[in-house]
């Protein structure tokens, strides 16, 4: 959880919390892998709907609304911050990466195939800036953002969930950008040195998350790997009593 300290104006695509708002807080919860799969007492989804589910998280938090809330698979753990800073502005980087998920924009979406999926696969960006963002600087924040985050993917050749080339995202990425009250900017494009902290601030996140997202799935591969060898062993040996 961030506490910003004050109700500030944040422009975000999260889930809880969305579109233009003055919240004080910013939640990034972690969840299980598969969040949308059925309970063993019901037929209703665990969390069907992440807003309402995000927000009764708040209220047992006592939080205040409104809130700006995400879900991740990924640990918090492993969660990057970072800072870039250019004579009187600066930029905070909080990314949380994963991406079994990943896909290429525009490429036929395969919801219902991607519901087996079980592990980590999102791209939580959240961006603090202390500088004043006019309302359209505020959306060029968020279009370096992706284009930084799309860059550094397809420079680390990140495959999509179907082992295509070229991911440039996640099916479910997220981004919050929180606008200060300092120096009052107009614009944030790649020109301009608030994209310029935009761009290098999420290039180092994303890759410092992918890092250590593959460590993760080194970790998993390995373990599953003497999971069904321990299995085979037991197997054989059951085999042989018989």
């Amino acid at each position: 959880m961030i506490d910003l300290g004050r109700r500030m104006t944040m422009l975000s695509s999260a889930p809880r919390g969305g579109g233009l708002v003055r919240a004080q807080y910013i939640l990034n919860h972690q969840v299980p892998a598969r969040p949308m799969v059925l309970s063993a007492s019901s037929s209703s989804l665990v969390w069907g709907d992440p807003s309402r589910y995000l927000g009764r998280l708040a209220a047992q938090l006592g939080i205040e609304s409104p809130c700006v809330a995400l879900m991740t698979a990924v640990s918090l753990k492993d969660l990057i911050t970072l800072r870039e800073e250019s004579e009187d502005i600066w930029v905070e980087g909080f990314f949380t990466v994963g991406v079994s998920n990943a896909v290429r924009a525009g490429e036929p979406n395969g919801a219902a195939e991607r519901e087996a999926e079980s592990s980590p696969g999102t791209i939580n960006i959240i961006l603090i800036t202390n500088a004043r963002l006019a309302m359209p600087a505020m959306v060029g924040a968020v279009q370096v953002a992706t284009e930084s985050k799309a860059a550094t993917l397809l420079a680390e050749s990140v495959p999509t969930w179907t082992g295509g080339p070229g991911a440039t995202g996640t099916g479910t990425d997220a981004i919050v950008i929180v606008n200060g009250d300092g120096p009052a900017l107009r614009y944030s494009g790649t020109h301009t040195a608030m994209g310029e902290l935009i761009g290098r601030v999420v290039a180092q996140g994303v890759l410092g998350g992918l890092l250590r997202y593959r460590q993760w799935a080194s970790r998993s591969e390995a373990s599953e790997r003497s999971r069904d060898h321990s299995g085979r062993v037991s197997a054989k040996r059951s085999d042989g009593k018989n």
